[in-house]
């Protein structure tokens, strides 16, 4: 089973793929961003983390995307920035893939470390010992990512039976539902 993680933002959004086996191993299949500049326009940048979207899901074909939810108690103008980011990649992902889930920082780090409370080298740290990686993933968005998919690997949720979360409007076209769909018997 391939899992797309996701850490959202909108100037680097984090990106870590990996597979769970039948023995319950997890592997590394990729991480990395995707980087929008600083100078373009905010519309132009959302474009982009859609396209990167796309072809993350196009080349890796995951079965499952797991995407962080916010957390932010200070600056309310990057909060919001990040929640628009945050919401082309749930829509982009659930257009290609039926199984989306999303999980609070805290779920995350209990997950990896065990604690809700860790911190962020700690979490850095498992996720680098349970992936059996040399080193921290770089960037940290690439890292945190990697700590999304794991979570969702390491949950108690099957996927494979998860209900499908298809969201269905006039813009959706029966054929395109019907594509969605077939995806989750595979």
């Amino acid at each position: 089973m391939i899992i797309l993680g996701i850490d959202p933002g909108y100037a680097i959004v984090g990106y870590g793929i990996i597979e769970k086996h039948p023995n319950g191993k997890c592997t590394v299949v990729d991480y990395g961003a995707i980087n929008t500049p600083k100078d373009e326009d905010f519309p132009v940048r959302l474009a982009m983390i859609q396209d990167g979207m796309k072809c993350l899901i196009s080349k890796f074909k995951p079965d499952a995307i797991a995407v962080e939810e916010l957390f932010f108690n200070q600056n309310i103008t990057t909060g919001i920035a990040v929640a628009e980011a945050r919401g082309v990649i749930l829509c982009t992902a659930i257009q290609s893939v039926p199984r989306v889930f999303e999980f609070t920082p805290m779920q995350i780090k209990r997950a990896i470390t065990g604690t809700g409370k860790a911190e962020k080298k700690q979490v850095q740290f498992m996720t680098k010992t349970i992936l059996g990686l040399k080193s921290v993933p770089k960037p940290d968005d690439a890292a945190d990512a990697l700590a999304v998919a794991l979570c969702l690997a390491q949950t108690n949720v099957n996927i494979a039976d998860a209900e499908v979360k298809v969201f269905t409007n006039n813009n959706l076209k029966e054929n395109d539902r019907n594509e969605i769909l077939k995806r989750r018997k595979r």
